[in-house]
């Protein structure tokens, strides 16, 4: 039986990692590599870690599934989908391999190379702010430091002089605006009756206004918003006189 590779996940980078240090340990070959036997080392050696501590890599356990998905596919006999991912895994641990290799090259020819450098130099600096600024400009950046800067001014008139001269326009005069639009034929649509132009007291006024024509059943609104008026006598009219 193969000997047995113990360790603690942690101290690796990755599955592939881990993938190359089996191959090493039970002295594989990376260009034949006896893929089952390798795949079968893997699973047991994560299930193993798995118990100790649940919380390993998701990278781990996900290759793991994709190895026991491969031996599924190489066990069937000419499994063409098999030798494929078999390929593909091979490749992976080559590359890894030889990034791994000129990784600790460089390394190596980086820790030999010679550095040579010198004291930094010492700077004279002069901290004396030259700047003028006038006291209460130094006043209002000290409370705003220490939290006490007002967060809101208080309004001024100016910002109610709109609201307050507004006009105020009342829902009967646009009921009367509305019906003077129909009879005449200036409004076929409800569209019509709203204007950029417009203050919006004025447009809140025609809205609220046709509501209530359309609820007393004196304007008919269609379902793409034709307007249609009752003239005469509405029937709810005429059954309160004969009552």
């Amino acid at each position: 039986m193969a000997e047995e590779l113990t360790f603690h996940l942690e101290e690796f980078e990755g599955p592939l990692e881990l993938l190359l240090a089996l191959v090493t340990k039970h002295k594989m070959d990376l260009h034949n590599i006896p893929i089952l036997e390798l795949i079968d080392q893997y699973t047991r050696t994560v299930e193993a870690a798995q118990a100790v501590d649940p919380d390993i890599s998701s990278s781990f356990i996900e290759m793991a599934a994709h190895l026991v998905e491969m031996k599924s596919y190489l066990l069937l006999p000419r499994s063409t989908e098999g030798e494929r991912m078999k390929q593909e895994l091979t490749g992976q641990l080559i590359e890894y391999d030889q990034c791994r290799r000129m990784a600790s090259a460089l390394r190596a020819a980086a820790e030999a190379t010679p550095t040579f450098v010198r004291q930094p130099m010492q700077l004279e600096r002069d901290e004396t702010y030259a700047l003028n600024h006038l006291p209460q400009v130094l006043a209002d950046c000290w409370e705003s430091l220490m939290g006490r800067a007002p967060v809101r001014r208080m309004p001024t008139q100016a910002v109610f002089e709109p609201l307050v001269t507004a006009p105020q326009v009342s829902v009967s005069s646009r009921v009367v605006y509305i019906l003077r639009r129909l009879i005449a034929g200036g409004a076929a649509r409800m569209s019509q009756l709203f204007a950029r132009s417009q203050s919006r007291s004025t447009n809140v006024a025609t809205f609220l206004a046709l509501l209530e024509l359309v609820r007393g059943g004196r304007v008919t609104l269609g379902p793409k918003g034709e307007l249609t008026m009752q003239r005469g006598r509405l029937p709810r009219e005429r059954a309160k006189e004969e009552e």
